[in-house]
């Protein structure tokens, strides 16, 4: 009994350190709380592969997730952004591209509950994905301006809600024999995290963006594929038509 909890506790562990980022960024340690997100998406990653190891997956456990997700990756990412970069911004435009952030999360969950996907994809960008980016890129805000943070916050809540397709790695998984080292793992990443927040969130907003990224040029690269081959298809019409014609 005690085993089949522990994917349901590692996700709740996941939702508990979303709450401490929502915590953490009002008091004003908004490098901390990224790191919290981070880390809450270790555990997200995790949790769906030991159930799957130790065959305790369920129904209860699919809606918790979902449940932790929207928190985690929807509502404390939007809080990051908004107390280190929204918070001086005409109120409406502010609140409105906030609250827009976690709304797009829960519909891009809710779809992905009740939608079959295409195998190895997700239809979408995934919601840790999204939350992952979002955290981090609040952190150079005083690289970045406002007005481009407004962009990429509306982007990333309209790139969770496409039909653009994303590589699925959740399929990868986790032997029984392995499971003992996740405790160890989440361990050190905590550790890590505590000790270095800034440094640590700042690095992870790189490969994070260009997995964002990937599937835009995908999606933009088979556009262009499928305009050539229907411009070759026409010009082929038009040269039987016109070998017709002259026959």
């Amino acid at each position: 009994m005690i085993t089949k909890s522990i994917p349901s506790l590692l996700t709740v562990g996941n939702l508990f350190l979303g709450i401490a980022a929502i915590i953490l960024v009002f008091n004003e340690k908004p490098e901390t709380a990224s790191m919290m997100v981070i880390i809450a998406m270790l555990l997200d990653g995790v949790d769906g592969r030991v159930a799957r190891a130790l065959n305790a997956q369920s129904e209860f456990g699919k809606e918790l997730d979902s449940l932790s997700d929207v928190i985690s990756f929807g509502v404390a990412p939007a809080f990051i952004m908004y107390v280190v970069a929204f918070q001086e911004l005409n109120p409406t435009i502010a609140w409105i591209i906030t609250a827009l952030f976690p709304i797009c999360g829960a519909l891009r969950l809710a779809r992905f509950n009740v939608v079959a996907g295409k195998p190895g994809y997700f239809i979408g960008l995934p919601i840790p994905a999204a939350g992952g980016v979002l955290c981090t890129l609040a952190l150079f805000q005083d690289d970045i301006a406002v007005s481009v943070l407004l962009a990429s916050t509306l982007v990333l809540s309209l790139l969770m809600v496409s039909t653009i397709k994303y590589p699925n790695f959740k399929k990868i998984g986790i032997s029984k024999k392995a499971i003992w080292a996740i405790p160890f793992v989440v361990a050190l990443a905590v550790f890590l995290g505590i000790q270095f927040p800034d440094q640590l969130s700042k690095i992870i907003f790189v490969p994070m963006l260009l997995y964002a990224l990937y599937g835009l040029k995908k999606n933009v690269d088979g556009r262009m594929k499928k305009r050539v081959r229907k411009r070759r298809g026409k010009d082929a019409q038009d040269e039987n038509v016109q070998s017709e014609t002259t026959a």
